[in-house]
């Protein structure tokens, strides 16, 4: 980043706005402190937080107040931040027809299993929860961490394909 320059603003997107696209918030929030601003929003948001993804993301320390459930509406409004960088991480909304965003911003799909959707114990869940994090974590690691000023767009949109499609280190068992 040039010196001067605003933090990159970054919005991550999934239908429901309840659990993968809010870790991916908090976790660039930390990771990216300074250097990025972490929104994230849904198509059809859930109107909450799932509470697995706020209690994971409390075990780990990482801030909670302010993350809410939220349409990607907000995004496309007179006066919303303008954005970098849009990460889908749920098939779904990468499927669907996006609102037009001012200024261009670079996108990839970033997909991530849907931890929501898991059934069982209550261990069965947190897992599911667990590993989703770590894979958005991984992915977002490797974003903070390309050397922006060295990379033209073509080339930083390669990259961040190249991240989406990232073998996942973290283990489902």
């Amino acid at each position: 980043m040039s010196p001067g320059h605003r933090p990159y603003n970054v919005l991550f997107l999934c239908t429901g706005n309840s659990a993968r696209s809010i870790m991916a918030e908090a976790i660039l929030s930390r990771a990216g402190a300074g250097k990025f601003n972490a929104f994230s929003a849904g198509s059809q948001p859930k109107g909450e937080v799932h509470p697995e993804a706020l209690r994971l993301l409390q075990r780990l320390n990482f801030k909670t107040d302010g993350l809410r459930s939220k349409s990607w509406d907000e995004f496309a409004q007179p006066g919303a931040p303008q954005l970098d960088f849009v990460f889908t991480v749920c098939d779904n909304a990468a499927g669907e027809v996006c609102p037009i965003w001012p200024g261009q911003p670079m996108t990839a799909h970033w997909g991530v299993p849907d931890p929501v959707a898991v059934e069982g114990s209550a261990i069965d869940v947190a897992r599911a929860f667990a590993v989703g994090f770590g894979r958005l974590s991984n992915r977002i690691e490797i974003f903070v961490n390309l050397p922006f000023k060295s990379l033209d767009r073509l080339a930083l949109q390669k990259r961040l394909s190249e991240i989406g499609a990232t073998p996942d280190t973290a283990r489902e068992t």
